[in-house]
């Protein structure tokens, strides 16, 4: 991690990062890849860090020379004075990393880095999840089941890992991709270069632990309340031309899913979980690296229960029958058995070569994923007229390929493109009540003998993606990037688009960075969560939906812009302010409709994002701080797809008048700071606290989405200790002691109440949750 800017929190605009002093390169394992990629027109500290939080990777296209003549020379000269311990190996790995880190722009967007310090200073470290690392990134607002939403958007967020994006999966309750697979990380919003598509409400990218930049190992064992129960270990090493690592951990507790109560601990909330992540790298030369990155996700859940639950039938009709009045309450919805197991495997090799002005990485990955709901067999009958055994998976392979071609000073000119095959597979096996009949009111009659439906679907489509671009430096303190993208989709949907990008950066004065850009973006429904439900075999039956309208989901068509200003105030303080907007046809919300926690997807016709966010962030000697807060407005109008899902009324409504999606969140914010005491000693000692604040999702009133839940605002903190060669052992390393105190006032808050649009359950935030633990590297 760069000690200068190791707190980068704040959004920093993308050309004016080009900067690195010369031998900043030389120790560049320590550094993310994006910030050693930096070229060296400007080497002040204070400006250096400053352009770097702008957002720019190092892609000005003054880092021609940078790359090509300076760094290979640093790289070689490093070479020949370095003995063989494995310096050298490092040494040509951390050029590799800056050349992949240039191969992918950011310039005009705004980033929010987090350094290999930033996590393990978050409360938690590495045993944090995923999500809540990304809740300290403004606009981040927090969701059930572990989702966020960035900006307004629903789960439109990409990840990827050492530059290759992943397919989409299936996870629901989580992300598959652990913390602890990051060396470090960085999350690119706003308008985005045409080298990003698909999902563009933010490019996650994980630089994953490896052999040089991790070597060692660790082992440690966390928990706690909750049954929390938490090992895991990790291995990195490298020897000759090879490096190697692998992480696994064990995950059990009883705070898998979210409470629907507000009460201290959740009825039937078991979860045990399995990751693993391994990275082979065979590095031939300066110039050429074979990686192999792959990935295990298994992980089974409970779903907690909601004592005196009401009926939610997916027909109103049974809801007043005289069946429903018959069997409601011969199940206590306290005791109920619903089950759901979510697997996910990865794998990426990829090729990275430098050719003189050239620089190309290639890949093929694979992700496989699956989702499977066990239902409570009476019970899920009797609270929701269907007991459902549901089962989906999704098998994606593709090709992503991305070159840069540095032409001259003030050119560099990127493409590339990336090609997915699919194949989506859904089976279903249901229990319903059989419809008779009509009583004389004109009201349906149930039997009380039940039938059985299977249903299935498969299909495979696939989507691809080609763009050029060119990032023009057309003077000292003004770059240009500009470039087309051309996407298409043929799965379920079928429809293409040319999408022109326009990025523009400008640095007036000594550590201010102003950005302006403008995006066409178009989105693919997710094909995984894009249901071939046969409507016809439900029709007269205790599970018939409201109205056998269903049209296919179509692809998201949006017009986005975004401008923002940051300041680097004095060489430890810095703040930005980021403005945006998003006009969206066909925008793509998703939901959940049932008992299977299986997100369907689903278009509004017309949809409208907007919003601002404001960061800032402080680093001096032992102390750290950060804060950020955003406001933000998303509506969208008339839903047009996947109607069967929805009650008719709500979709005459929602026809005819503009409503708040149900994830639109108008105030979010995250702060958090540290003090590290006796840092300059063998037993360092780390204090951290972080906070986010939500104004609330929204929930039904007499219209849609017609209000918010209460606002709330919790805080964790972390107390860590480390000791320097503890035990006396020559193979012992660091020994770290830690205490971590999640929601420390034991704040009770609500994230879902179980109404609005594509809404299950209730949801309450996790209640005062104390955890410690110990590791041990070697």
């Amino acid at each position: 991690m760069s000690a200068p800017y190791s707190t980068v929190r704040l959004p920093v605009l993308a050309a004016s990062a080009l900067l690195l002093a010369s031998t900043t390169l030389a120790r560049a394992q320590t550094l993310s890849p994006t910030t050693a990629a930096t070229p060296t027109h400007a080497t002040t500290k204070s400006v250096t860090k400053a352009a770097t939080q702008t957002g720019s990777d190092g892609e000005s296209a003054s880092h021609s020379s940078f790359i090509d003549g300076q760094s290979r020379e640093i790289t070689q000269t490093t070479r020949n004075t370095l003995d063989a311990n494995g310096e050298e190996h490092i040494t040509v790995n951390a050029h590799l990393d800056a050349l992949r880190s240039a191969m992918q722009p950011s310039t005009g967007a705004t980033v929010y880095r987090f350094s290999r310090k930033d996590i393990e200073t978050i409360p938690g470290g590495d045993n944090a999840p995923l999500n809540t690392v990304l809740l300290q990134a403004p606009g981040v607002a927090q969701d059930s089941y572990g989702q966020i939403h960035v900006r307004g958007d629903h789960n439109e967020v990409q990840f990827r890992l050492d530059g290759v994006q992943l397919p989409e999966g299936l996870s629901v309750f989580g992300q598959s991709l652990m913390t602890r697979f990051a060396h470090s990380m960085s999350m690119t919003t706003g308008a985005l270069p045409s080298e990003y598509g698909f999902l563009q409400a933010a490019v996650i990218d994980i630089t994953t632990k490896n052999g040089s930049a991790d070597r060692g190992g660790d082992v440690s064992i966390y928990g706690g309340a909750r049954d929390y129960f938490f090992p895991s270990i990790q291995y990195g090493t490298h020897a000759g031309k090879w490096d190697f690592f692998a992480t696994a951990d064990y995950v059990h507790n009883r705070v898998g899913i979210e409470n629907p109560t507000p009460k201290f601990n959740a009825i039937h909330d078991l979860s045990n979980q399995y990751h693993f992540l391994g990275h082979l790298r065979y590095t031939a030369d300066e110039n050429t690296r074979i990686s192999l990155i792959a990935g295990v996700s298994n992980a089974e859940y409970q779903l907690p229960n909601n004592p005196g639950q009401q009926r939610q039938f997916a027909n109103p009709d049974f809801l007043n029958s005289s069946l429903s009045q018959q069997v409601y309450g011969s199940v206590n919805s306290a005791s109920l058995n619903e089950r759901q197991k979510e697997i996910t495997d990865f794998g990426i090799l990829s090729l990275q070569k430098e050719m003189g002005k050239f620089s190309l990485q290639s890949s093929v990955f694979t992700r496989y994923s699956s989702l499977g709901y066990s239902p409570d067999p009476v019970g899920d009958l009797v609270y929701n007229g269907i007991a459902q055994r549901a089962q989906r998976s999704v098998m994606s392979t593709g090709s992503q390929s991305d070159v840069t071609w540095r032409v001259n000073g003030q050119h560099t000119v990127r493409f590339g493109y990336q090609v997915y095959v699919e194949r989506n597979s859904s089976k279903t096996d249901s229990t319903v009540y059989p419809q008779t009949g009509t009583d004389s009111n004109g009201d349906a009659v149930y039997s009380g003998s039940t039938i059985s439906i299977h249903d299935g679907s498969g299909r495979t489509g696939w989507m691809y993606g080609l763009y050029a671009q060119d990032e023009w430096r057309v003077t000292k303190n003004l770059t240009i990037n500009y470039g087309l993208r051309f996407d298409g989709v043929d799965e379920y949907t079928h429809s293409k688009q040319v999408s022109p990008r326009l990025n523009i950066v400008y640095t007036p004065w000594h550590g201010g960075t102003f950005h302006a850009g403008y995006s066409r973006y178009f989105t693919p429904p997710p094909f995984e969560l894009v249901g071939g439900t046969q409507l016809n075999k439900f029709a007269n039956t205790s599970a018939a939906p409201g109205t056998l309208q269903d049209t296919t989901v179509k692809a998201e068509r949006d017009h986005y812009f975004d401008m923002g200003f940051a300041q680097a105030i004095t060489p430890h303080w810095h703040a930005s302010f980021d403005a945006y907007l998003k006009i969206a046809k066909n925008m793509i919300d998703e939901g959940q409709f049932g008992s299977p926690v299986i997100l369907s997807a689903f278009n509004y016709r017309r949809g409208q994002v907007n919003g601002y966010e404001f960061a800032t962030d402080y680093e001096a000697g032992p102390v750290t701080l950060y804060g950020n807060f955003a406001w933000s407005r998303a509506i969208g109008k008339d839903i047009t797809t996947a109607q069967w899902n929805f009650d008719p009324d709500d979709l005459a409504y929602i026809k005819q008048h503009w409503i708040h999606l149900d994830h639109d969140q108008r105030w979010t914010a995250s702060a958090g700071g540290s003090y590290t005491a006796f840092r300059r000693t063998g037993h360092p000692t780390q204090i951290s606290a972080t906070m986010v604040f939500g104004s609330g999702l929204r929930a039904d009133s007499n219209i849609p989405n017609g209000r918010s839940v209460p606002i709330y605002a919790t805080f964790n903190m972390s107390v860590v200790q480390s000791f320097q060669d503890l035990f006396r052992i020559p193979f012992l390393k660091r020994t770290q002691l830690r205490l971590d105190v999640i929601n420390l006032f034991d704040k009770r808050y609500e994230l879902r109440d179980g109404s609005g649009i594509g809404v299950g359950a209730p949801q309450y935030g996790l209640r005062r949750t104390i955890l410690t633990g110990i590791s041990q590297r070697f």
